[in-house]
C-alpha cells in the first residue's frame, strides 16, 4: 500500500523551512526594511539568534549548505571582524528591547573557530544582547575539528545543546561523499560535550546516500543508538547538483532507486522508534523527557531553517552571509557572498538584498503548512477563530484538496483535517497542495522521501 502512495506521491517539493519558501523571495524587501522591522520589535519581546560560519576545512560533497572550503585561517578571520561588526549594529537597533531566548551557530564549521575566537564570539553576544538567563545556545559540531581546547571553548560560552552529523559509519559511503569520520571519534566528541555540561546532544543521519544499502543504514541506526543521543535527525539526502556544484562529484549511479530510498528512511525510523524515541513531525525522533517531544505532545511544535524547534519566538534574526531571519512581517534574507557581505556591513550596515512581506493570505497558508509538517493535521476551528474571512477561505480550499485527492491522503473529520498515517512520509507533497507559489514558480527542488 505504502509503495503505492509512493508513487502517486512523491515528487520534487519543497522542504517547507518558510513560506514563502526562499527561492520566492525578492529584492524588494531591502536594507531599509530590515532596518524598519528591527526598529519595530517592541519592548519585551523575545527573538532567536542564527550565526553562520560560511567556512569548512574539507568540503563535503553530499552538502547543500551555503560554505566554502579554506585551508588558510586569514579568510575566517576576516569575516569574523565582519560578523562582529553586523553584531554591534543589529545590536543597537534592537537593544533594550528585545530579549535573547535561544543562539544557535550553524555553517558551514562553527568548530572550525579556533578556541579564543570562539570564547570571543559568545563573549560578544553576551556583551551586546539582552541574553534571558535560561537562553539555549546550541552548536553544530564537526566531529573532525575537535580537541580539548575547542570542547573547552563550548563549555565557556555556556553551549546548552550539541548537534553532530554522522550520515553514515559505513566506510565506503563515507568515501563516497568526501567524509571519514570514525564511530569513535563520534563517540570521543559526544562524551566531552557530556561532561562539559552540554544537556541535550542530537545526531544527524542521512538516508539515500551514495552506495548507502538498507543493511548499512540499519548499522549506522544502531551504532548511533548506543550513543544515547537525547534527539536524532533522519534527513532524506537532497541531490540538487544544479545548485551545489560539488555535488556532480558524486556518481548519480551509486545513489539508491526511489523505492530503495523510502525503504531505508521506513527501516531506520522503525528501528529509532522501538528504542523509545518519540517521532517529531517528519525526520526527527526524541527521548520522550526532551523539550522538542515536549513541545510535540503539546501541539507547540514549530518548524524554521533549522528544522523541528520547540523555540516559540516570533521574531529569528540571521547574522551572517546568506542567513536568513523571520520578522512578524516578513522573511529577509543576506547577501551571500562572504565579501559582498563585509563591504555592506562595514561602517554600520546591513547586508539584507531579499525577502518577502507577508500577506494575509501567506499568514493562513503558512500556519497550514507548518500544523501539517508539525502535527499532519490542522484544526478547521482553529483556521478561522485565528484568521476570519482568509481563514474561511482556505477552509474551502482544505475541504476542497480532501474531497478530490485520489490517493485520500488527507481526511476532514468534521473537526481537524488530518493526514492518513501512511501518507506521512510524504507530508511535503500534502503541504504543496496549500502553496500557492509552487506550481507557478520555477524552482528546482528535492525529491518528497
Amino acid at each position: 500500500m505504502q509503495s503505492e502512495i509512493a508513487v502517486k506521491l512523491s515528487e520534487n517539493v519543497p522542504r517547507y523551512t518558510s513560506y514563502p519558501t526562499a527561492p520566492h523571495f525578492h529584492s524588494g524587501v531591502d536594507a531599509a526594511i530590515y532596518r524598519g522591522w528591527l526598529e519595530a520589535l517592541e519592548s519585551g519581546d523575545e527573538i532567536s539568534l542564527y550565526l553562520h560560519i560560511p567556512y569548512c576545512d574539507k568540503l563535503c560533497w553530499f552538502c547543500a549548505c551555503h560554505t566554502k572550503q579554506t585551508h588558510q585561517y586569514e579568510p575566517v578571520a576576516a569575516y569574523l571582524r565582519s560578523l562582529n561588526a553586523e553584531i554591534v549594529t543589529i545590536a543597537g537597533l534592537v537593544s533594550g528591547k528585545a530579549h535573547v531566548r535561544a543562539i544557535h551557530f550553524g555553517g558551514g564549521s562553527p568548530t572550525m573557530l579556533r578556541p579564543d575566537d570562539m570564547v570571543a564570539l559568545g563573549a560578544a553576544l553576551r556583551d551586546s544582547f539582552d541574553l534571558l538567563p535560561d537562553a539555549t545556545v546550541s552548536i553544530e559540531i564537526g566531529t573532525n575539528d575537535m580537541d580539548k581546547a575547542r570542547l573547552d571553548a563550548l563549555a565557556q560560552i555556556g553551549v546548552t545543546r550539541a548537534s553532530l552529523g554522522v550520515q553514515d559509519f559505513d566506510p565506503q559511503v563515507q568515501k563516497a561523499i568526501n567524509r571519514e569520520q570514525s564511530f569513535l571519534q563520534t563517540k570521543a566528541v559526544v562524551d566531552g560535550v557530556r561532561s562539559r555540561g552540554v544537556e541535550s546532544v542530537n545526531v544527524d543521519l542521512l538516508y539515500g546516500l551514495p552506495n548507502q544499502t538498507r543493511e548499512t543504514i540499519c548499522s549506522t541506526v544502531a551504532q548511533a543508538l548506543t550513543l544515547e543521543p537525547d534527539r536524532m535527525a533522519l534527513f532524506g539526502y537532497a541531490h540538487v547538483p544544479w545548485f551545489k556544484k560539488h555535488q556532480t562529484m558524486i556518481d548519480e549511479a551509486w545513489l539508491p532507486s526511489p523505492t530503495e530510498r523510502f525503504a531505508q528512511s521506513q527501516l531506520a525510523a522503525r528501528a529509532i522508534v522501538a528504542k523509545g524515541y518519540e517521532a517529531i513531525g517528519l525526520d526527527h525522533f526524541a527521548k520522550p523527557d526532551d523539550a522538542l517531544a515536549i513541545a510535540a505532545r503539546a501541539g507547540v511544535l514549530h518548524r524554521n531553517f533549522q528544522g523541528y524547534t520547540e523555540d516559540r519566538c516570533p521574531t529569528l534574526i540571521g547574522l551572517g552571509p546568506s542567513s536568513i531571519g523571520r520578522f512578524r512581517q516578513g522573511y529577509v534574507q543576506n547577501m551571500a557572498s562572504t565579501a559582498g557581505y563585509g563591504r555592506m556591513v562595514a561602517d554600520g550596515g546591513l547586508a539584507a538584498v531579499r525577502g518577502v512581506a507577508l500577506s494575509d493570505d501567506d499568514r493562513v497558508r503558512g500556519w497550514i503548512i507548518e500544523r501539517l509538517m508539525c502535527d499532519f493535521a490542522f484544526s478547521a476551528v482553529d483556521l478561522v477563530e485565528r484568521f476570519g474571512k482568509a481563514g474561511e477561505k482556505l477552509l474551502h480550499r482544505s475541504r476542497s484538496i480532501a474531497l478530490h485527492d485520489p490517493a485520500r491522503a488527507l481526511e476532514f473529520d468534521g473537526d481537524s483535517f488530518v493526514v492518513r498515517a501512511e501518507s506521512r512520509p510524504f507530508v511535503r507533497t500534502i503541504a504543496a497542495k496549500f502553496d500557492t507559489y509552487f506550481k507557478g514558480g520555477t524552482a528546482r527542488h528535492s525529491v518528497a522521501v
